[in-house]
């Protein structure tokens, strides 16, 4: 009979059952909604972890132009008859759960691949993050000459200017 769930083997004249494609189509149902699951999380992580690095980025952006300025109002207060400046700025210690690094630079070193504003003309500032693989660049404009201290982490950091002792302005770290 046609159509009653059993074949009939033309040869033996035996009936088999074929309740064999229902097992084949929920195994083949359950690994390929496992596939599709497994796709759709592993999307989703590469799409959060590009999405905290644009925003520890933006961060990084956000604490170097405020840094920046800070530098700035130091340089312009150490041109009066000022002998030091000192200024302690407070800024986040850590972006998106990194922690970075800040280092002032002169103009010969702020020309880089990485920063295609700069163009070697004006002192910068590199924020460097643990987690992000390129360092930040902000442009700083000052009078005054750079120091060669090194980098400093983020967090409370003193803009310091000594006139008494070769008259640059240097970053240092606060350690609280």
């Amino acid at each position: 009979m046609i159509g009653d769930g059993f074949d009939t083997d033309t040869d033996t004249g035996t009936e088999h059952e074929r309740g064999v494609s229902v097992a084949v189509t929920h195994v083949l149902t359950i690994g390929i909604t496992t596939i599709l699951i497994a796709m759709l999380l592993t999307s989703g992580a590469t799409l959060l972890e590009s999405e905290t690095e644009r925003s520890a980025e933006s961060s990084l952006e956000t604490i170097g132009e405020r840094l920046a300025d800070e530098i700035e109002n130091v340089d312009r207060m150490a041109h009066g008859d000022t002998h030091s400046v000192r200024v302690t700025t407070e800024h986040p210690g850590t972006v998106a759960n990194s922690r970075y690094t800040v280092e002032l630079l002169g103009s010969d070193d702020c020309e880089d691949d990485d920063a295609p504003l700069l163009d070697g003309s004006t002192e910068c500032l590199r924020l460097t993050a643990d987690e992000i693989e390129r360092p930040v660049y902000v442009p700083v404009v000052v009078e005054t000459d750079i120091g060669d201290e090194g980098p400093v982490n983020g967090g409370t950091i003193e803009i310091v200017y000594d006139g008494n002792s070769g008259e640059e302005l240097e970053l240092k770290e606060v350690s609280r």
